[in-house]
């Protein structure tokens, strides 16, 4: 699935990996989320869109609100992208010791 926005560029900005992480920690409304942070619910609904094209988040109806939460095929894809970046660092690094002269005894 292709998104519209890199995972890592929406978390880019601090207000929205704050909404992220409260995410995380338990599904909200964009009231819910705007009560607990000093920016305005019109700004929680940006930064929730961005997050939503981005696939961190999904969000569905529950009365006259919506509530968000993570949406884990968007997390498991930045793990994804995590383990790559990992496994070739540490290959590196392992080629880097491997070719490195020994010590003198």
């Amino acid at each position: 699935m292709a998104y519209a926005k890199s995972g890592w560029t929406a978390l880019a900005d601090a207000t929205r990996r704050t909404i992220f992480e409260r995410l995380v920690d338990h599904p909200s409304s964009v009231s819910g989320l705007a009560r607990a942070l000093p920016v305005s619910r019109p700004a929680v609904s940006q930064h929730l869109r961005v997050l939503k094209d981005a696939g961190l988040v999904v969000d569905a109806p529950a009365g006259k609100q919506r509530i968000y939460r993570v949406d884990p095929a968007g997390l498991a894809a930045l793990r994804a992208e995590l383990d790559v970046f990992w496994s070739k660092t540490m290959a590196a690094y392992k080629t880097a010791i491997e070719q490195s002269p020994e010590e003198p005894k």
